[in-house]
């Protein structure tokens, strides 16, 4: 069903497709960037899923890295279609650490929903929370999004520990609101929007 909106999207359509998915560099050293995935990056990716701790958080998961390739597929797709924004978290040199990503893009409210995942070597450097505060400065002040949200496991305290050094403030709890592997959990809401700092 179609519906006319009264009032004009926040966000225009072409304002991400309308470009190739940028590289956008993470402050505070290490020669850190977001960058679109490669198809050399599907077993980086995959081993990921591979750590008890991110199968733990992640119920969504590749069962092989032939489908971490669809994945990638679909994630160029989710830029051209403006569904979504998928980085690699990267060295300059190539080096895979980790995983960004804003889905379920809405231009008439102009709001974004945040995910990432760090490798186990890359964890407790601040490498997430980093990752996260520049992705969510391009897509406020350069993209225009209005409201960026996030959710994770009540029980996720790094997770929550990233979101809130990002800038993300905790808005409440969602009861009973996701399916984990050990049954149903409660998740906290953060959300961060422009003009926070």
């Amino acid at each position: 069903m179609h519906r006319t909106l009264s009032t004009p999207p926040t966000l225009a359509p072409g304002c991400l497709a309308g470009a190739p998915q940028p590289v956008l560099p993470v402050a505070g050293g290490g020669g850190l960037l977001l960058r679109p995935w490669e198809r050399a990056d599907a077993r980086a990716f995959f081993s990921a899923y591979e750590d008890e701790e991110t199968r733990r958080w992640h119920t969504h998961r590749p069962s092989t890295v032939a489908q971490v390739e669809e994945w990638f597929d679909g994630y160029r797709q989710d830029w051209e279609r403006e569904k979504g924004c998928h980085w690699a978290v990267a060295r300059d040199s190539g080096e895979v650490l980790g995983r960004m990503a804003l889905r379920g893009v809405d231009f008439a409210d102009g709001v974004a929903n945040a995910a990432y995942w760090v490798l186990p070597a890359a964890r407790g450097a601040g490498i997430a929370s980093r990752a996260l505060a520049a992705v969510s400065a391009w897509a406020l002040d350069d993209i225009g999004f209005h409201r960026l949200e996030l959710d994770h496991s009540t029980r996720n305290e790094a997770s929550c520990r990233v979101a809130t050094k990002a800038g993300y403030l905790l808005e409440g709890t969602k009861r009973s609101s996701a399916v984990h592997d050990d049954g149903r959990h409660d998740m906290h809401l953060h959300a961060r929007i422009r003009g926070d700092r």
